[in-house]
């Protein structure tokens, strides 16, 4: 199982052939896709974005290709994930979480379009005509409560019914008092702007003391939000239940884990009320329906992180269509510029707030190689620790 069978009669795709990388540079961050061929001219597409090191998945792609694809049958995606994981010695992390994610969506593009069908009907089909988004990224700028107010009104007018930022600037642990004060003002004036029917989510990034995420907590109350996203790190893990016991509204996470494996403490302490895997890093479809499983029977629900591209978000509605207990997709898109969706060509447009029900074979993308020559990748590096990272500052 952990050698390339070559011996069993290959489905209808045929063997995969050739596995190749392409970087797409934009402003904000260099995005990094996979795509793999087969004996039988069918091409597949992932993403395989790592928000500060795409080149390094590239590399991996590129060596795991030859030590685990070439050869192989796309339809033995199980046998692929697990070739992947368990032969690379992978054990988890972001590099290898993101590569096997990609490579996985790639697999599922292939056999989608083998059998002409959108990938979504592989993996449980359809269980709601359209999903929900919320944008992310609306807010970068100045961080003055005027200059949110008027970007959260702009964002919902487009047809957002929600909408999630980090008000809280630069540092780690702690705030001091005209920073809290601050980013609560930011909060209520978003929450003014855009009125009571507006789902808000609150992104805290991991970087607070458990005083500190206690206090927000509190503070936080008087504003409806929808969740609190990681207002922990996740080196305490085992603390999270305990702010749950105290907030008002659901705590949610999980961006930051790479299968079930890596899942599996979250689960255990009954970490979050919302589990929010992501297609490009938690394992691809092949995963992230298993954490989607096991969320289910903890009581949670699924809202998946996605601050990729939008082939990612492509992907994501495909992969969501059957998740049953489904919230709301992230997405990025409005942050980026015209020529990525005409790299990506084929991405599922949103229209107010939502985005519909997939038809073409497969995930329907195509990446154009012509306009990835125009955009290289550029190494960028923005440090959200840093004073005025939520400009998006690039150096």
């Amino acid at each position: 199982m952990l050698t390339v069978n070559t011996t069993r009669p290959a489905g209808p795709a045929g063997r995969i052939s050739k596995v190749e990388t392409l970087q797409l540079g934009t402003a904000w961050r260099d995005f990094g896709y996979v795509r793999i061929h087969t004996d039988q001219g069918l091409t597949g597409v992932g993403e395989i974005t790592h928000p500060y090191r795409v080149d390094e998945t590239c590399r991996l792609a590129e060596a795991m290709g030859r030590r685990h694809l070439l050869g192989a049958d796309p339809f033995d995606v199980e046998e692929v994930w697990l070739r992947m994981y368990q032969g690379d010695f992978l054990r988890g992390g972001d590099i290898g979480g993101i590569v096997v994610s990609g490579v996985d969506q790639a697999l599922y593009d292939l056999m989608g379009k083998a059998l002409g069908v959108p990938v979504h009907r592989l993996t449980g089909g359809a269980a709601r005509d359209r999903v929900r988004v919320y944008a992310n990224g609306w807010y970068t700028g100045e961080r003055e409560p005027e200059v949110f107010a008027a970007k959260a009104k702009e964002t919902v007018a487009k047809g957002f019914t929600a909408l999630k930022f980090d008000p809280f600037g630069a540092g780690l642990h702690e705030l001091e008092r005209a920073e809290l004060r601050r980013s609560l003002a930011l909060v209520a004036a978003v929450r003014e702007a855009v009125g009571p029917e507006v789902d808000l989510f609150v992104e805290g990034h991991a970087r607070f003391a458990m005083a500190t995420a206690r206090r927000l907590v509190h503070e936080l109350a008087p504003y409806d939000i929808g969740w609190f996203e990681e207002p922990l790190p996740w080196t305490h893990i085992e603390r999270y239940a305990e702010l749950r016991q105290i907030a008002p509204f659901p705590i949610s996470g999980g961006e930051h884990f790479h299968n079930r494996y890596e899942y599996k403490q979250l689960f255990a302490t009954d970490a979050v009320d919302i589990v929010q895997p992501d297609l490009s890093m938690a394992g691809g479809f092949t995963e992230l329906r298993k954490i989607a499983a096991q969320a289910d029977a903890h009581g949670m629900v699924v809202a998946p992180h996605n601050s990729n591209s939008p082939l990612c978000t492509t992907a994501s509605v495909h992969a969501v269509l059957g998740v049953t207990n489904f919230k709301i997709l992230e997405t990025f898109d409005g942050l980026l510029e015209p020529y990525v969706f005409e790299a990506v060509r084929g991405a599922l447009p949103i229209a107010d707030g939502h985005i519909g029900l997939p038809t073409a074979p497969g995930l329907g993308i195509e990446l154009v190689d012509e306009v990835f020559a125009e955009h290289p990748p550029t190494h960028r590096f923005w440090n959200m620790f840093a004073d005025g990272w939520e400009k998006r500052n690039r150096t």
